[in-house]
């Protein structure tokens, strides 16, 4: 008679996929990003109002890249605080802030735009320095303490301008119209924008403190870190990136207005950009790569619908479907990875 020996059943479907979620560090944002590239293509060879699929229309793919450049500023900001656990819903309002106050301090005079942008950071360095204090020090929660500070903002802005206040000259708007070759400068500002944030994230000490602080406060504080400060400087971080944003606004638009930031959303789509682009909310992990393509999405996204004529509602729809994906690829590959 012959011996049966027991064999091992071959792995489920399943724990095959848990497998490659454990072990697969690609984050899903460059998935989604290849996709909806893709899906662009296909809805533009059906649907197009040209002849020329837009991945040969130079002024489409320019279109893209500098719907890009306010969101990906800003969302490289909130990529530096969201890695440390924590979040600021005021960079909309400093948007804002700076927008009306380098309009109002140029008053169309060249001669004034340098002293205005060294100001305007400096504001936006004491904005910071805020939100990282009251975060950092005082352990407020990130969510009320940054909404406090944009609300303060909001309404110091409402009770001094009404409306567009005065204008910039037409020298600073060459920042959002002009170009370097076949690239607007705007686009260059962002990449070396990005290039700088990963820099500082992967390459010097503060990165690797603050990726620390994110992934667990406490054991980063008992290891000797100054966790406050770290807080505290990236915050300053982000605000630097939101008065940069607004600057790139206002010379697109001459003039700034109390609406611009909070209109454009820019709180809560530097959020999303961000966590689609792999950032965790808990803190700890993400990156600043990622986050640029959460960006160029929503702005293939807008490009796209508005070229093939698609509502605009069902652009949200969308986008929140693409929001609610991610994190749930994020969760399901935390709990392969936990076991």
């Amino acid at each position: 008679m012959t011996a049966i020996t027991p064999t091992a059943s071959s792995p489920s479907l399943l724990a095959r996929a848990r497998a490659w979620l454990r072990d697969s560090q690609i984050p899903p944002v460059y998935g989604i990003l290849v996709i909806i590239f893709i899906a662009s293509i296909l809805l533009d060879a059906v649907f197009g109002i040209d002849d020329q699929l837009f991945i040969f229309n130079q002024t489409i793919l320019t279109n893209i890249l500098v719907r890009s450049v306010a969101l990906g500023i800003v969302a490289v900001g909130q990529t530096f605080v969201m890695i440390g656990a924590s979040i600021d819903l005021s960079v909309a309002y400093l948007i804002s802030v700076t927008a009306v106050g380098a309009s109002y301090l140029m008053a169309g005079d060249p001669g004034r735009v340098w002293w205005t942008v060294l100001v305007l950071f400096v504001i936006g360095a004491f904005v910071g320095l805020v939100n990282g204090l009251l975060i950092g020090r005082l352990k407020i929660n990130s969510l009320i303490a940054t909404l406090g500070v944009g609300l303060i903002l909001r309404g110091l802005l409402n009770a001094t301008f009404e409306n567009f206040a005065g204008s910039v000259p037409a020298s600073f708007q060459s920042f959002a119209y002009d170009t370097i070759g076949p690239l607007p400068i705007s686009v260059l500002v962002l990449f070396l924008v990005v290039l700088a944030g990963w820099f500082v994230l992967r390459r010097t000490r503060f990165g690797a403190h603050l990726y620390a602080v994110g992934g667990s406060e406490e054991v980063a504080r008992l290891s000797g870190l100054h966790t406050g400060r770290v807080l505290v400087l990236a915050h300053v971080i982000c605000s630097a990136t939101a008065v940069l944003t607004g600057l790139f606004v206002v010379s697109r638009l001459r003039a700034g207005a109390p609406w611009v930031g909070t209109d454009g959303l820019y709180d809560l789509e530097s959020i999303a950009a961000t966590v689609i682009g792999g950032t965790a909310l808990s803190g700890g992990k993400g990156g600043v790569w990622g986050t640029l393509a959460g960006v160029l999405i929503f702005s293939i996204l807008d490009t796209m619908f508005n070229q093939i004529g698609i509502d605009a509602y069902m652009k949200q729809i969308l986008r929140g479907a693409i929001i609610i994906l991610a994190v749930g690829f994020y969760t399901f590959r935390s709990r392969a990875e936990q076991g």
